[in-house]
């Protein structure tokens, strides 16, 4: 991998925050707790005896995060399918590994804002986004709202590829734009699967080689969970 570091606690105000660089790539993560469901959540849960949370997740790149300026898509009115996508796979992410019945009747809002690009992004976003959720949710625990800590196991995320006929870890941008397969892996603490997003961008790729890609993505996993874990040990009271 490049160069991973992890900043807890980076900005004050909201519950939970995590600034990740991955490389070049820098994604601030900060989680916010609402006292409230989303109204579909709600409505849902009005005839249960048991009330659970919800964790949902925002994702932007800033606009001077490139080379060029991104356009803000609050200026365009709507977000692209790019970061609805991507939004959608970092909530799906944190709450595999959530016990949202613990979290109680509340909302998580882990928000990834990318600062610098330079590939792997949406991975970068899970891995920070995990730690500012784990952040916000001790702070809850600290605070005698919540038990415990409603969190099963760590997560954590990379990509892998093929360029040039090899397999390689952690793209930056020029790999990713040349990479003959483009593959994105969210993987727990104990080795089991979340998501993988597998492309064939220029040609078809073989089992084993998706096999390869996947044992990549394990070890990488196991290094960034070990810096989530020495990261989180830094925070005041941690």
């Amino acid at each position: 991998m490049r160069p991973v570091k992890i900043v807890p606690g980076y900005v004050e105000m909201p519950a939970g925050s995590a600034l990740i660089e991955m490389g070049k790539t820098r994604v601030l993560c900060t989680a916010s707790v609402e006292d409230r469901l989303p109204a579909w959540l709600h409505q849902a849960q009005l005839k249960s005896p048991e009330k659970s949370g919800w964790i949902t997740a925002e994702y932007s790149i800033l606009p001077g995060a490139g080379s060029r300026r991104t356009r803000r898509e609050a200026t365009a009115g709507k977000a692209s399918g790019r970061t609805l996508e991507i939004q959608r796979l970092i909530g799906r992410s944190l709450r595999a590994v959530a016990d949202l019945k613990a979290l109680g009747p509340r909302t998580v809002w882990v928000d990834c804002d990318v600062i610098q690009a330079d590939g792997g992004t949406r991975t970068a976003a899970i891995t920070g986004g995990f730690v500012a959720l784990a952040s916000a949710l001790r702070a809850l625990e600290i605070d005698g709202v919540i038990a415990e800590i409603p969190l099963r196991e760590h997560l954590a995320a990379v990509s892998v590829g093929v360029r040039g006929g090899e397999v390689i870890c952690d793209l930056d941008y020029p790999e990713d734009s040349d990479a003959e397969v483009d593959c994105n892996v969210v993987m727990t603490e104990g080795g089991e699967l979340v998501e993988v997003q597998a492309t064939g961008e220029r040609k078809t790729f073989r089992r084993d080689r998706l096999d390869l890609m996947l044992d990549y993505a394990a070890a990488a996993i196991g290094e960034l969970i070990r810096l989530q874990k020495q990261a989180l040990r830094t925070e005041p009271d941690g």
